[in-house]
């Protein structure tokens, strides 16, 4: 009887062990199954999103930014304002214009242009210039004067390529 009764034991414990493993195997796969569901149908949900706001910022960029054409007026060296020394300011400026048509009237007009801007640069000193602000304000000027000369305007933006002041 003794064997009996152990023999019982042992099956009730190796029951016990594959009821243990049968569990944690389905747990596994109920995991396996929950994560992989969540991956595949909710997370695709946030990249589309997520490529929906990409393309949304991309077309905005590019609405606002339309680069027009690209003039260089070339170099301008020219003395500044200053009384307590004498400085040399040597810029380079390219004008941004809208299209063709601005293109062919600035250039019937550039000794205009650049005796406006000449006019302009000298009545600067280099305090005025020195300053990121400073400069910001003479692109602004010469944005005014050029678009008051041309009679359909048309420069969009000045970028200096060029910007070195020197003392004599």
């Amino acid at each position: 009887m003794a064997e009996e009764n152990q023999e019982q034991q042992e099956e009730q414990g190796g029951g016990k062990k594959k009821l243990l493993i049968i569990l944690l195997v389905l747990l596994l796969l109920g995991g396996g199954g929950g994560f992989a569901a969540y991956k595949f149908l909710l997370a695709g949900d946030d990249k589309e999103e997520e490529k929906d706001k990409a393309e949304e910022i991309v077309k905005e960029t590019q609405s606002i930014e339309q680069i027009g054409i690209m003039y260089d007026l070339g170099n301008f060296v020219v003395n500044l304002a200053d009384k307590d020394a004498d400085r040399y300011l040597k810029i380079n400026i390219v004008l941004e214009i809208e299209n063709e048509q601005v293109k062919l009237e600035l250039e019937k007009r550039l000794p205009q242009i650049k005796d406006a801007i000449t006019t302009l640069l000298i009545t600067k000193t280099s305090e005025d210039l020195k300053t990121a602000e400073g400069m910001e304000l003479l692109k602004e000027e010469i944005i005014k004067r050029v678009n008051a000369i041309l009679p359909l305007g048309g420069v969009k933006n000045v970028y200096f390529t060029e910007f070195v002041i020197q003392t004599a």
